[in-house]
């Protein structure tokens, strides 16, 4: 007798090792999906957290998100576990801050790699199985950055502009078979991303912020919960911004 496919869904989750990529590896799991996350190094939470877990619902593998070969091999390896693929989210990212003229080639590049490349990349891979199946939902973490500029971080936010122009190009081109891309641009949040910005500058951001405080971590869960339900259908090619009014 076969053994009986396992119906979980799959949710594949880049940069699932710390911050808000591990607590969205968390909460997957427990909406009952099998979560497949890479990063180029196991935090000691994610190992804790595999330990703790049903070997068949938590996978991780060391990836290099700049090497599309290895990219492209997580997601086949994904894909012929499960079968499926039901949720991409492109959450890998890095920060890159300092005057354009003052940076570096090297660095800009790098940035452009993670930022937009890998996201690109990775959903590429992941569309073949949703097309398959005919059903999924992209979900790419952008940034307000994105939506207003603000100096020292204008190659980031140039990056995260081109993920929310995939998003809208991308839910034309696959809305068709039955999948659906969105964006979620987060406002400050307490994440590695904002811990290099002084008490003061925090102040001003809460002042600024109509909402009276900055964002958290469950404020994007709550975000990508909603967009992964069946009450978000026929919610597609949209850029959802979560910043408590700040850019309003």
């Amino acid at each position: 007798m076969n053994d009986p496919v396992d119906q979980r869904p799959v949710a594949v989750i880049s940069g699932g090792s710390r911050g808000l990529g591990l607590a969205l590896v968390t909460d997957f799991l427990e909406r009952g999906y099998r979560v497949e996350t890479f990063s180029r190094s196991e935090s000691a939470e994610l190992a804790a957290l595999r330990e703790s877990t049903d070997p068949d619902a938590l996978f991780w593998s060391a990836v290099d998100g700049t090497d599309a070969d290895a990219v492209e091999g997580f997601v086949r390896a994904a894909a012929r576990r499960h079968r499926r693929i039901d949720v991409l989210v492109n959450n890998a990212a890095v920060g890159l801050e300092g005057l354009l003229t003052l940076t570096s080639a090297a660095a800009i590049d790098a940035a452009l790699r993670t930022n937009l490349t890998l996201p690109v990349l990775l959903t590429r891979a992941c569309l073949k199985p949703m097309l398959a199946r005919r059903d999924g939902v992209v979900i790419n973490l952008s940034s307000i950055n994105a939506l207003r500029g603000q100096t020292g971080v204008a190659v980031y936010g140039a990056a995260k502009a081109a993920l929310d122009g995939l998003t809208r190009g991308l839910a034309r081109e696959v809305g068709p078979a039955g999948i659906r891309v969105v964006s979620i641009a987060p406002g400050y949040f307490d994440s590695d991303m904002t811990s290099g910005i002084s008490p003061d500058q925090l102040r001003r951001i809460v002042r600024r912020t109509p909402l009276g405080r900055l964002g958290s971590v469950e404020d994007v869960l709550g975000t990508v919960r909603f967009l992964t339900s069946p009450s978000a259908s026929f919610i597609t090619g949209q850029t959802i911004t979560v910043d408590g009014g700040y850019t309003c």
